[in-house]
């Protein structure tokens, strides 16, 4: 199993996951992260690190969100690896409030 970042954390990108990350699992695009299910141990650090709770457990997934496991396996291969803390995106807070957070 592996953790998987949803859609939540679209425009936002906030990156405290990426620094709680003990492998460097995290990898980022101009909207928000993405989550190395190769690289990925499992560990959970990440999970409450996330303000907008963006990041979930596989089996945790609904059905109608298990595309996030392709989208963010896909992406990873072809973005960097996040090993540190990159500000928040313009407009994250309002976004966070949004998902009522």
């Amino acid at each position: 199993m592996t953790h998987v970042v949803n859609g939540n954390c679209r425009n936002c990108r906030y990156t405290d996951c990426a620094a709680t990350c003990p492998v460097a699992c995290f990898h980022v695009d101009d909207v928000r992260a993405y989550i190395d299910p190769k690289v990925c141990i499992d560990c959970g650090a990440c999970v409450p690190a996330c303000p907008v709770h963006a990041i979930v457990e596989e089996f945790d997934l609904p059905e109608s969100e298990r595309h996030w496991l392709e989208i963010n396996a896909e992406s990873a291969q072809r973005l960097p690896a996040l090993r540190a803390k990159l500000p928040p995106l313009p407009g994250a807070d309002e976004r966070r409030r949004e998902l009522g957070y």
